[in-house]
């Protein structure tokens, strides 16, 4: 059936908790590659429960919806739903442990036509139960793609980040090992093209590829390695589109521009010379 625009605007989520603890901090590090270099203390910092910290992008698998667009009740062909954007702007930074509570909200939905598809935005934002603190806020673009032409709004589309037209100021190369997405769906995503050759195949992939959300932490990780001197607390915000899938193994190329507090962004393989994410765009606090 064509998508309701007024009633999946107006959904219902359910609101969420998701405890953490030390181990969970050390699991989502590792699962985003950190600690590829085992004896580097700045790394350590995160795999290691001594002096343990916590990487900011972890707030976007917080109280996550899951696979939401599966449900029957929101009318999306949901094979044909891919992840396009993502986006955090850091609240509070995370405590090493808590119990976070989020509710996800639909906050546009833009029809791009028939057979060009639709935009799905969402956006949750993340409280400590015990605090009442708001900790983050995640944002969430689906691209719809067999969902088009379904007499929804045409604009309201967001435009992305431009890039400086410069050579960047700084490259970060890091590394994927073969079983990445496997140890990185131990987080609490089970999507099966991550992890079954044959769900892989059947959406034309000849392998299993690596979680968008995992490319993402792994950008992330460049940017405080480059920038932060893996300092947390620096990263106020941090923005991508998602362009292409990577697979586990291969070698992610962060380019940055240094524009004051404004970094931008893009990431390709090496291997393929393919761009993963692009128009990225993060806020930078200063230090201490």
């Amino acid at each position: 059936m064509p998508i309701d625009y007024d009633a999946l605007l107006a959904r219902r989520f359910p609101q969420l908790q998701h405890r953490y603890g030390p181990r969970d901090v050390i699991l989502y590090a590792l699962g985003v590659g950190v600690g590829f270099d085992p004896v580097d203390p700045a790394q350590l910092d995160f795999v290691y429960e001594k002096d343990l910290r916590v990487l900011p992008t972890m707030a976007s698998i917080l109280a996550a919806p899951g696979l939401w667009a599966r449900e029957p009740d929101t009318g999306l062909d949901w094979e044909k739903v891919v992840h396009a954007e993502q986006a955090l702007e850091v609240l509070a930074p995370l405590p090493l442990e808590a119990t976070v509570v989020a509710r996800t909200r639909v906050t546009g939905i833009v029809d791009k036509g028939p057979g060009r598809g639709a935009l799905i935005y969402t956006e949750r934002t993340g409280v400590d139960e015990s605090s009442g603190r708001a900790l983050f806020k995640v944002q969430h673009t689906a691209f719809a793609r067999a969902d088009g032409g379904f007499g929804g709004p045409e604009r309201g589309a967001r435009p992305p980040h431009t890039l400086p037209q410069r050579d960047p100021d700084a490259i970060c190369d890091l590394p994927t090992i073969p079983q990445q997405a496997l140890l990185y769906r131990l987080n609490g995503d089970p999507n099966p093209h991550n992890a079954d050759p044959r769900a892989a195949a059947a959406s034309g992939f000849p392998r299993p590829i690596l979680h968008g959300l995992c490319t993402y932490g792994i950008a992330g990780h460049a940017l405080l390695r480059t920038c932060c001197g893996y300092d947390p607390s620096r990263l106020r915000s941090f923005a991508v589109r998602l362009t292409a899938p990577m697979y586990p193994g291969e070698t992610v190329r962060t380019e940055l521009w240094v524009d004051g507090d404004i970094v931008s962004l893009r990431a390709s393989v090496l291997e393929r010379g393919v761009k993963v994410l692009d128009n990225g765009r993060a806020q930078l606090l200063p230090a201490g």
